[in-house]
């Protein structure tokens, strides 16, 4: 999920994030019950994420291609996602992994990513639609890399264009996989109280 998966190409720029924009005044529940279950209801927007995916993804640096694989699932009673990507050679050895935490404020009646990959961390702002999302990074000076995803009918395609000032956009990521079963990853498997 930085040019590989959901939230790749993190760069040290991803490090310079602008702080997050204060709360609103408009929601500010005070119960944490009441808190966590509007954080619940917003993620279910996100649901059609959750599985296990496979399938290919190419970059601007690797245009042949590779294996590609998500994993996503719901954490804390459903009120976080969790999303790790992963990539593959055609020996079927890890060449990239990255992991992603999104979440919901309703005090800011926003969702955000914290993205983890190649040895940078990000927080990044999360546009969620009924059929995908798109999120932005920084990627230097006038630059960012925009990444767009729509997922439809078990199939999950992923655009990511960098696009520098007074340039046209250049497609730097493509990801187009298919969901291969469920999942019961992050949930299974906790330590249980005996």
């Amino acid at each position: 999920m930085k040019a590989l998966p959901l939230m790749l190409l993190i760069g040290s720029a991803a490090a310079a994030q602008p702080p997050s924009p204060p709360p609103s005044a408009s929601f500010t529940p005070r119960d944490p019950a009441e808190r966590l279950a509007a954080q619940r209801e917003a993620m279910k927007a996100l649901a059609f994420m959750d599985g296990a995916w496979r399938g290919r993804a190419e970059t601007d640096a690797m245009p042949a291609g590779f294996v590609h694989t998500e994993r996503v699932g719901p954490l804390l009673d459903g009120t976080v996602k969790l999303v790790e990507g992963r990539a593959y050679d055609e020996k079927g050895a890890t060449r990239f992994n990255a992991f992603a935490v999104i979440s919901y404020d309703p005090a800011r009646r926003a969702y955000s990513m914290r993205s983890y990959a190649l040895g940078y961390a990000g927080d990044f702002p999360l546009t969620v639609r009924p059929d995908g999302y798109s999120w932005t990074q920084p990627a230097g000076p006038g630059a960012v890399i925009h990444y767009s995803a729509t997922v439809n009918g078990g199939e999950w395609s992923e655009v990511g264009e960098r696009r520098v000032d007074g340039q046209p956009p250049r497609k730097v990521f493509e990801m187009r996989v298919k969901r291969v079963g469920g999942t019961e990853w992050p949930g299974a498997g906790a330590v249980g109280a005996r």
